[in-house]
Formats: C-alpha cells, sequence, structure tokens
C-alpha cells in the first residue's frame, strides 16, 4: 500500500530506462487504483502486471474486493495470494488462500502463492512444518494440471521490512525442503517444474548469492523495488 501518482510515474520511468535481462520474467505489483497505468505505460516485453490480492468470487456485492475479472479486464497477467501481511493482518486463512488460489487457476489467472513462517514460528524450530501445513491446504484443492499456473514465494515474516534476510544457505535449504514436499505430495515432474521464489529483504547486493542456489529460481522484492536497484536484482543472475 504505498505510492502516488508521482511516485509511481518515477518507477516505470526507472523501469524502461534500465537494461532488464530478457532471459528474466519480471511481475510488478502495484496497488489496484495504478494497475492499468502501469500496464499502458511499461515498454518492456518481459515485464508484466499483477494484481496483489483477489476475491475468491466473481464480481457482485462485495464492496471494497476485487475480483480475477477485474485483474483482468485491465490485463494483469499473475496474482498474488497468501502474502504474509494478508495472512498475519488480515487474518487470511489456509483454507480461504487454497480457495482462492483455486479459484484463480480456474479462470484462467496463474498465482503467486506466498508462504513462511514468523519469527516465533522460526524460533521454535516449526519452519517446516508451517510451510508444509500452508502447502497442504492449496495441494488438497488443485489438480496436478494447476500445478503449471503457480509460482510458489517463500517469504520468512521475520525478514520482511526488517532489513534480516536469510543467508543464501538457510533459504536455499528451506527451498529444497519446499520441492521435496512438493514431490512427495504431488509428484516430482511437478516439484521439478515449479518456480520457487525468495522474498525476505532482498537487495541489489544479496540477490546474486541468493539466485546462485539450485533451488531459488527468483525473488519477491518488497522494498526495494520502490528503488532504482530493483533493476539490479533483475539483473542479478547475470552475474
Amino acid at each position: 500500500m504505498n505510492g502516488t501518482q508521482e511516485s509511481i510515474k518515477s518507477i516505470v520511468d526507472n523501469l524502461n530506462a534500465a537494461d532488464l535481462d530478457k532471459n528474466v520474467e519480471v511481475v510488478v505489483a502495484p496497488p489496484f487504483p495504478y494497475l492499468l497505468w502501469v500496464k499502458e505505460h511499461l515498454k518492456a516485453s518481459n515485464v508484466s502486471i499483477s494484481g496483489q490480492n483477489a476475491a475468491d468470487r466473481d464480481n457482485g456485492a462485495f464492496t471494497g474486493e476485487v475480483s480475477i475479472a477485474q485483474l483482468k479486464d485491465v490485463g494483469a497477467s499473475w496474482v498474488i495470494l497468501g502474502h504474509s501481511e494478508r495472512r498475519t493482518i488480515i487474518k487470511e486463512t489456509d483454507e480461504l488462500i487454497a480457495t482462492k488460489t483455486k479459484y484463480a487457476i480456474d479462470n484462467g489467472l496463474p498465482v503467486i502463492l506466498c508462504i513462511g513462517e514468523t519469527f516465533d514460528e522460526k524460533n521454535a524450530g516449526k519452519t517446516i512444518s508451517v510451510v508444509q501445513k500452508q502447502l497442504d491446504a492449496v495441494i488438497a484443492k488443485l489438480s496436478k494440471e494447476d500445478w503449471s499456473k503457480v509460482v510458489i514465494a517463500y517469504e520468512p515474516v521475520w525478514a520482511i521490512g526488517t532489513g534480516l534476510a536469510a543467508t543464501p544457505e538457510d533459504a536455499q535449504a528451506v527451498h529444497e525442503e519446499i520441492r521435496k514436499y512438493l514431490a512427495e505430495k504431488v509428484g516430482s515432474d511437478i516439484a521439478n517444474a515449479t518456480r520457487i521464489i525468495y522474498g525476505g529483504s532482498v537487495n541489489g547486493k544479496n540477490a546474486g548469492s541468493l539466485s546462485g542456489k539450485a533451488d531459488i529460481d527468483g525473488f519477491l522484492v518488497g522494498g526495494a523495488c520502490l528503488k532504482p536497484e530493483f533493476a539490479d536484482i533483475v539483473n542479478s543472475n547475470k552475474a
């Protein structure tokens, strides 16, 4: 929930001027009021737009919600679901997020599915059990074919906006466990094909070391996406 017309224009101008790696798929998720403007002004062919959230139902009498149909109507190619702020602040449950995920896929919009543990859960040694529980709700609703429309974003809640970040080794260890769990529950072919991206104080300095890990397939970028260094994160694979 950041941005004004002026600041959004500045971000888009920076992206348009940057020499972005054409081998990287870039997705930006501005607040809802700016989605169409961003879509119309982005120039790079490998940059698309996403909603930050969506409802689990079609257009109707649900004041304050945004539908999948509306996101598609303004040109969105993705929707982010289950972001930690939706889980911890808005209190969305694993079940609701799973329902939203299935609804979005059934209605033609791929999903960036966020999972991750809080600081207390990490300290209690529950990281893996928490992300498995969050995945279980989605696994129960999706068909094997649906998984081609899902990118999993592991975002440790304790690392969001705190300046703290998992070490590349720790992040890789969790990503590896997520992929192993997918292989066990839905099949190794799906596990190997599913992109698992990392989110948690990613910046221009740590993106290169993180992207070098075998099971880290990209990033869900928070505060750094508001700065010119976002282009450095996009281009981190070049290093």
